[in-house]
Formats: C-alpha cells, structure tokens, sequence
C-alpha cells in the first residue's frame, strides 16, 4: 500500500465520522488519539455591508489532561503525511458541521488547509470525503473558502492540480498572508484566487508609516484588477481599521471586530465597532482633509501667480521666485503644449543643497517629454485651474513628492504649463 492509499485508510470519513462527539453544549468535536479536537470562529465583515458574510473557523485542541495543545502541533501530529491528513479532515469537517447548524445560507466558512493536504486534493479526491462531507454538513460547495498559505504555495502543477480538485465541488480559494514571504502578483495571475487575505505584518506597518499605508493602498487596487477580493486580517486597533478604509479593502477581520468565539456573530446586525468606525473615519478624514489643504493652499497659490508672470514675460526663475522660497518647495520647470519640457529646472536654493549626488544624472531635464505625467494632462484639460498630484516618487532623488501645476496660454495658440514640485515625505496626505 503506497503512502497515500495509506493515509486515505486513516482518514476516510467512516472512521473520522465516528470519531465525533457533542459536547455538554452540543458543539460538534473530534478525538485524535489522546488530542480533542474543537471549533471557534472569527466573523469576516464587509466593509460596504456592514454586516458579517462569513467566519473564518479556527481549531482548538486539548490533550487528555484538558490543557491547551497549539493548533499547530495538533494539525501536524507525527509529521507523517498520513497524520497531517487525518487532522486536517477532522478538522474541517467538526467545522463544517459546527457552521451549518447555525450559519444562513449566504455566508461563507473560511477553512485553513495545509499544504500538503492541499496539493494532494487532485489525488484524494478519489475516496469521495468532500463529496461526503457536503453531504453530512447539508452545505453547497460555494459556501467554503479554502485558505491557503501564499508564501508556501509550492510552484508546479500539483497545485494547479489542488486548485481544479477545489473548484470541482465549487469551493472557492483564499491566498492567505499575502505580502509576506515570496508573494508575488505573478502568482495571483495564475491562480486566480476569488480572495486574497493581507499579511498581519502589512496592516500593521502601515497603521503607524504613511508611505507604508499608500503602498498597501496600491496592492489592494492591483489585487483588485487581478480580480480578487481583499480582506485585511488581524485587525486590533482603531487605526489598523482606518487602513482597511483608506485601502478600499473590501472585507475585514480581526479583535477590533470581533474575537474568535464558539458561538457564530449575529450576520443581521452591524457591530458597535464599526458603526463607530464610520463616524471616527469620516471626522478623521475631514480634519485630514483641512490640514491638508492649509499646506497646499500657499503652494497653489504661489504656482497660479507664477503663471501670470509668465504671460506678463518674466523668466521661469523670476516668475517662481515666491514658490520656491515656501518651505518644502524643490523645483519648477515649465512645459509647452506637447509635452516637453523648456528650459532647465530652477531649483530652490535649500532644496538643491540637499540633493544627493547619486541622483544627478537624472536632474538635467531640459527637453525631456513629460506628456504622459497626470500634473501636464490634468492641466492641459482645465487650462488656468491648478491641479494638484498624488504623492508619487521623484526622479530626481529617493522621495515623495507632489506636483502643483497650471497650463497658461503664452500667446495666441500657445499653451504652456508650469509646474511645481513639493517635497511631501512622511505625509499621510
């Protein structure tokens, strides 16, 4: 007998079936040899809802002297594949049944499965556990999300394997802890998971770092054109959850929301926190939104004189002299109508000093062809409205910068734009 029939000997859903027990409340559990094996579940919310639309069920074990066994130790047993397998069905299965006794019919379990179990599903599901198991639980395939581990998501076909032996029963597939490890986004074109779950470590980084926060922002919109749903996990605080809202996260979860529990959380009712959530967000969002204009206003205002001195034909450098003297100015540069630039940088004198050299290949910008830059279309769109960028990183140093920018006509037909440059490292902005 190879491995594998081995392990499916062990593990087939006869003997796992009869492995189970209710406990004094009625909660379905399993026992292991001398390991009890249990269900908690943590409610995943979607933000736009309101509203829990599915759970995420988490294993709870015990030896036979009642004292914790982590969930871990408990899944791997011996370490032999045949040990790992009969763990993992128990588990999914005194969840399954746990769920469907109290879950309504539009909501989703999110089952964590190893690996291995994972990679093998091609081969397993020859003996017909899944099949039984939606049979026993009363649940439709669609309604189980199976969580696996990105970073140790193995290359190759076995896992192309696992993915169609999953979709076979329509369930769907969850990218956990996205952002750690070797994540890539090459990996998520291929697999085509309906939900990617972000790493703990990346939510909480950017509740405390703003640049931090911006890039976690882009990897929910690229995760978003690869066509997945976000969920941002582990969230405990107040500010963890405002980085889910910035994000454009779809579904969260985490203590903040709501702690793992034995009982399922009520899927008709929006909780406290995130009621509350809302309110905190929207205030934040305006005081933000007020500091943020103090600081630009002197700039936008100094770059739309800028450009009138332009008509009147002063020299870029006399034109934004007072642009350049505010605080975090870098630079101005002025471009014609398709897109190239005029002339040199005038630069402001406390900027230019501290520009490290390594980066002077790139400030000789004389000629170069900015038209495809959002600060010369945006203005070429709204001529005399001065337009302000996102951050983005300059080209001519390791920075964040944003650009304050006006298109002017000079002459007859003659369209220009002057621009601006704004130091803007460590701005949540």
């Amino acid at each position: 007998m190879d491995a594998v029939a081995a392990a499916l000997a062990g593990a087939n859903f006869e003997r796992l079936n009869a492995s189970l027990a209710r406990d004094s409340r009625g909660r379905w559990g399993a026992r292991l040899d001398d390991v009890h094996l249990s269900s908690a579940f943590q409610p995943v919310y979607s933000l736009a809802h309101g509203r829990a639309v599915g759970h995420e069920a988490l294993l709870r074990a015990r030896d036979g002297a009642g004292r914790p066994v982590a969930a871990r130790t408990a899944l791997r047993g011996d370490g032999s594949f045949a040990d790992m397998l009969r763990a993992d069905r128990a588990a999914r299965l005194i969840h399954a049944l746990n769920f469907a006794e109290h879950a309504p019919s539009a909501h989703w379990l999110f089952l964590n499965i190893q690996p291995q179990v994972f990679v093998a599903i091609a081969t397993l599901i020859q003996d017909g556990f899944q099949r039984r198991l939606l049979e026993r639980s009363g649940l439709p395939g669609h309604q189980f999300v199976l969580e696996v581990v990105e970073d140790a998501v193995p290359e190759g076909a076995d896992f192309d394997g696992g993915l169609r032996g999953a979709r076979h029963d329509g369930c769907l597939i969850a990218l956990d802890d996205f952002g750690a490890g070797h994540s890539n986004f090459d990996r998520v074109w291929r697999l085509k998971p309906e939900i990617v779950k972000l790493d703990r470590g990346l939510v909480r980084r950017a509740a405390i770092e703003p640049q931090a926060q911006r890039v976690v922002a882009q990897m929910v919109t690229l995760l978003h054109h690869c066509g997945a749903l976000v969920l941002m996990e582990g969230v405990q605080t107040e500010a963890e959850a405002f980085v889910a809202l910035d994000a454009n996260a779809d579904l969260v979860q985490g203590e903040w929301f709501g702690a793992p529990a034995t009982d399922l959380a009520a899927h008709t009712e929006t909780p406290q926190a995130l009621r509350d959530l809302w309110g905190a967000y929207e205030d934040r969002r305006a005081r933000r939104q007020q500091g943020y204009q103090q600081r630009i206003r002197p700039y936008v205002d100094a770059i739309a004189f800028a450009s009138l001195r332009l008509v009147d034909g002063d020299l870029l450098a006399d034109a934004t002299r007072a642009f350049l003297r505010l605080p975090q100015a870098e630079v101005s540069y002025l471009i014609d109508r398709d897109g190239r630039q005029i002339g040199d940088n005038a630069w402001a004198e406390q900027r230019l000093a501290r520009e490290p050299p390594s980066f002077a290949p790139m400030r000789e910008t004389e000629g170069a062809q900015w038209g495809r830059r959002p600060y010369f279309r945006r203005a070429m769109e709204s001529v005399g409205e001065v337009q302000v960028t996102r951050p983005y990183r300059t080209l001519h140093g390791a920075h964040l910068c944003v650009t304050v920018s006006v298109a002017f006509c000079a002459g007859p037909d003659e369209l220009r734009v002057v621009c601006g440059d704004i130091g803007w490292e460590g701005s949540e902005s």
